[in-house]
């Protein structure tokens, strides 16, 4: 009776071992899915994957990426703030998003900790020709209507800008200040879709033209029009600017937008449900000079589904002990 009783208080100790050992061998992601979103910006994938990859190393179940506009994205991710499934975003823009993130709850809805992308610029540029020619350093001088004619594309005696898409958020600060610096009627906004306006502003430029757009960091356009050598950024005169009331500079230049930090959302009780994926889209960073490197891929052709997937497993290749180390740090997080 004693020897049973002895065979069975081991067999149950090894049992309970080993149902440890394979708990503590399961990856925390199994079981859970995860729903991607992105706006329809092709440049904004190669981020996304990365953060999907690191999600699929933890044994998370990734759902193809949902491509909609930004203000559907916070609305979903807030909407679902106590799913056990997880919603996120890779492309936040603090603070060019901070009125749609706000508007559906902010952090009392969705979870928001660390940085991304560091260094986003964004503003107004024209062609360092034209600009050393009239001494145009201020997106104010285009009052003068003389100034404004010389980027006029269509007659109109108005400058043509290439604009920022409906929804993207840079369109009302864009919009905002064409009111507060008086140049409503000095600027035309061209609005519609970005990739085709901006490729008609570098043919322009590329037949000598002057050239008038808006753009931002990182994206391939700077690469393509290189700052300083190809054109120069304008300045404001004084900040104006519907979200933030200062954008100067610590230099005390002022581009009329303010550096940008792109962060990862997600719905608001990951911490509670998913506190390795929390860990994770807290402590990713990536590089931005990275991302505009491969945005300049896709420019060249390289924009299939299957191309950016590619460029996304190479810089994983590449940086792969910091991977990795995201990857431990977030299984340690499970625990």
């Amino acid at each position: 009776m004693k020897k049973m009783f002895k065979e069975l208080l081991i067999g149950a100790i090894c049992s309970m071992l080993l149902g440890a050992n394979s708990f503590a061998g399961e990856l925390p992601g199994k079981g859970v899915k995860v729903h991607p979103m992105q706006s329809s910006i092709a440049e904004e994938r190669f981020q996304t994957l990365i953060v999907n990859e690191a999600l699929k190393a933890l044994g998370y179940e990734v759902m193809p990426i949902d491509e909609v506009s930004y203000a559907v994205t916070y609305q979903t991710i807030a909407q679902n703030k106590t799913s056990k499934d997880i919603y996120f975003t890779a492309v936040n823009w603090t603070p060019l998003h901070d009125t749609m993130f706000e508007k559906v709850g902010g952090e009392k809805m969705m979870y928001r900790k660390g940085i991304f992308v560091d260094g986003c610029a964004q503003g107004y540029l024209i062609d360092k020709k034209t600009a050393q020619k009239y001494n145009i350093k201020y997106i104010n001088d285009l009052k003068d209507p003389k100034i404004a004619k010389l980027f006029d594309s269509n007659g109109d005696g108005k400058a043509d800008l290439a604009g920022c898409n409906p929804g993207w958020g840079c369109e009302k600060v864009i919009e905002h200040q064409l009111d507060a610096f008086g140049l409503r009627e000095r600027i035309t906004h061209n609005q519609g879709e970005y990739s085709a306006i901006i490729a008609e502003t570098i043919a322009r430029y590329k037949q000598g033209n002057p050239i008038l757009y808006y753009t931002w960091t990182p994206y391939w356009v700077s690469g393509v029009l290189v700052p300083s050598k190809d054109t120069v950024w304008l300045q404001v005169k004084h900040s104006a600017h519907p979200i933030t009331k200062d954008t100067a500079l610590p230099n005390g230049q002022n581009y009329g937008f303010n550096i940008n930090a792109i962060k990862i959302v997600a719905n608001g009780d990951i911490v509670k449900h998913h506190p390795a994926a929390a860990k994770l889209f807290e402590m990713m960073k990536l590089d931005i000079n990275d991302i505009s490197a491969q945005n300049m891929l896709i420019s060249k052709g390289e924009k299939s589904e299957e191309a950016i997937e590619a460029h996304a497993k190479a810089w994983i290749k590449a940086h792969k002990k910091t991977f990795d180390g995201w990857i431990e740090v977030a299984k340690k997080a499970a625990h």
